[in-house]
């Protein structure tokens, strides 16, 4: 395993992040639990989870994946809890009231309680922002994470889905009022989805924020579904716009030509690009998890990483350059 800095931040975690939004809606406990003890096993230490996983449309109830988590942590005991760095999310709604969802103040508290309640744990180690609250003020938010740093329940503090000048805002607010600001963003990245290299990419540059991708295979669009002949799962990805048939038969030739299973190679393009910090696998078999973590041992070139960008172009660079002089 290899393993990096989480932005400008002194915590190192494994550059193969283990995502859990499968535990519970799509493999059941104990299926969860192996993929789980192999991750650990292959010197994965970074788990990440969010408090809606596991609720609807595919899974029963809001909060179903922390609670197989917290049962493994527990079972696992104290050892196994400090070896890993544990990352969940608050934003979504949780419940029916008007105050069960978003980050204002109240919600929050609400949220990290019950996250730590289901986790069965004393601290989260990386508490992500789900999503950009446009409505809740930054003070307000800050306010309320930075209690929790206080009394302990939180670690550190992430954004996810947020835009670069969002990330900007919360850099500077942090800056101007003394705060530790942030240290990663959980974006949608793969080969086949590079918008956020417009703004998203530079501005975690200026600010020393690592990224963490979500999505590396496009929905299995990297996959090997061609290869494979099975596009069940991945028809969707096939429609996405800006997307052809010809353009995955390019990308898994090279693959062949390279001697690379498509997938690996996917996730080894993200793990070159200088800001990701840890690409989010989210695996649902032990063979899918076992891929991930080959693809750490993926070189590729300048020429490889080329031929890469004519199959896949990127949105032409940063901003402004991208689209204007």
């Amino acid at each position: 395993m290899e393993y990096g800095y989480l932005g400008r931040s002194g915590l190192q975690v494994s550059r193969v992040c283990l995502g859990t939004m499968n535990f519970g809606p799509v493999i059941d406990e104990e299926a969860s639990r192996g993929v789980l003890d192999l991750a650990i096993e292959q010197g994965v230490n970074f788990v990440d989870s969010a408090d809606v996983y596991g609720g609807p449309p595919w899974g029963p109830h809001n909060g179903l994946t922390e609670e197989i988590l917290g049962r493994w942590l527990h079972d696992g005991g104290p050892a196994l809890r400090d070896r890993i760095v544990l990352a969940t999310k608050v934003h979504g709604t949780m419940g029916d009231g008007p105050n069960d969802k978003h980050l204002s103040a109240l919600h929050i508290r609400q949220a990290v309680d019950a996250s730590l309640r289901r986790l069965q744990t004393d601290r989260i180690d990386l508490y992500q922002m789900h999503h950009i609250d446009r409505r809740t003020p930054i003070d307000e938010v800050y306010e309320a994470f930075s209690l929790l740093r206080q009394q302990g329940k939180i670690l550190y503090l992430g954004s996810s889905n947020f835009a670069g000048w969002n990330l900007a805002q919360y850099q500077e607010f942090a800056r101007a009022t003394g705060r530790t600001g942030l240290v990663s963003e959980q974006s949608v990245y793969s080969l086949a989805n590079r918008a956020i290299e417009l703004e998203v990419v530079p501005a975690a540059r200026h600010y020393g924020i690592g990224l963490l991708p979500w999505s590396p295979l496009a929905g299995g669009l990297l996959g090997g579904i061609l290869r494979k002949g099975d596009r069940s799962r991945s028809a969707k990805a096939l429609e996405a716009p800006g997307v052809s048939v010809e353009q995955v038969e390019r990308y898994e030739a090279l693959a062949d030509e390279w001697g690379h299973e498509p997938a690996e190679l996917g996730l080894a393009w993200l793990l070159h690009q200088p800001q990701v910090a840890s690409v989010v696998s989210g695996p649902r078999t032990a063979a899918q998890l076992t891929s991930a973590i080959a693809a750490l041992d993926i070189a590729l070139s300048a020429e490889q990483l080329a031929a890469l960008d004519e199959v896949w172009p990127g949105p032409g660079g940063e901003a402004p350059e991208a689209y204007a002089w």
